[in-house]
């Protein structure tokens, strides 16, 4: 069995769930996990899921900012939440798919100033890989385990179109860079996408949308992620080689969203 999770940060589902439906049909993922989708459970388009195959959903709404879901051809059943945000927002949703764990996560931006004193934002965010990490921590490293999500870090050299000027930058900066390495060590988790494509080739999910042409700027970052447990490196190379891609031409659709979806497959 072939278990095709995506992750992607649509920037509103309501403005375009035409657009998810359009991937679905062209690269039929298995588990979408959707973050900022932007609406209160009640307000996400259900019936346009239930039209494209995904009938199941764990939806973690909020009005009009952040939130989280998971949307799956296959019935999901309840996880243990992982509900880091000392803010109360809208940014983790969890549920089991076909024994594996799944989380989706917003981790927040962090605001400009890569400050902890000086930026709350900045500290929130900290604090948020902090509390998950530990949390992490705690879990058996051989149980079937995947984070995935906008986790708003670029973690490597590659992972961003200038490493010394992006350094000073929030996304990139050293701290940040810790940071996620810190939660990656806590179960030494997978990074399945970089497992396909290892440096130093760059990499990027998300390209600004202040740039006309977001190709020829080239000025992108990896901010989408899809992390496994040890418990799913056999599911991951089962075949051989891993197999996980960034879908940048999405990002060249009409009126996209600033990130790419990003798959990897499993095989169970």
């Amino acid at each position: 069995m072939r278990l095709r999770i995506c992750t992607w940060n649509v920037n509103s589902v309501r403005l375009r769930h035409e657009q998810v439906a359009r991937f679905v049909r062209e690269h039929d993922p298995d588990v979408l996990c959707l973050q900022e989708i932007k609406c209160r459970e009640g307000e996400f388009p259900r019936a346009a899921f239930v039209e494209m195959g995904l009938p199941h959903l764990r939806i973690a709404g909020q009005k009009g900012w952040h939130g989280v879901a998971i949307a799956s051809r296959i019935p999901l059943d309840a996880a243990a939440p992982l509900d880091v945000c000392r803010e109360g927002h809208a940014r983790c949703v969890g549920a089991s798919v076909a024994g594996i764990e799944i989380h989706n996560f917003y981790i927040p931006a962090g605001g400009d100033v890569p400050d902890r004193e000086q930026n709350p934002k900045f500290d929130h965010k900290l604090d948020f890989y902090e509390k998950l990490t530990a949390e992490l921590a705690k879990r058996d490293p051989k149980a079937p385990l995947a984070i995935v999500g906008d986790l708003n870090v670029a973690p490597g050299e590659f992972d961003v179109w200038n490493h010394k000027y992006m350094s000073k930058i929030v996304s990139h900066t050293p701290v940040e860079v810790e940071a996620f390495g810190k939660l990656k060590a806590s179960l030494n988790f997978i990074d399945l996408p970089r497992e396909t494509t290892p440096e130093p080739e760059k990499m990027a999910s998300w390209w600004s949308y202040r740039a006309q042409d977001f190709r020829a700027s080239n000025r992108g970052l990896r901010l989408d992620h899809i992390l496994v447990s040890p418990g799913l490196r056999d599911a991951a190379f089962r075949l051989g080689s891993c197999a996980s891609r960034v879908h940048d031409d999405v990002r060249a659709w009409e009126r996209p969203s600033d990130h790419a979806p990003v798959t990897a497959d499993l095989v169970l």
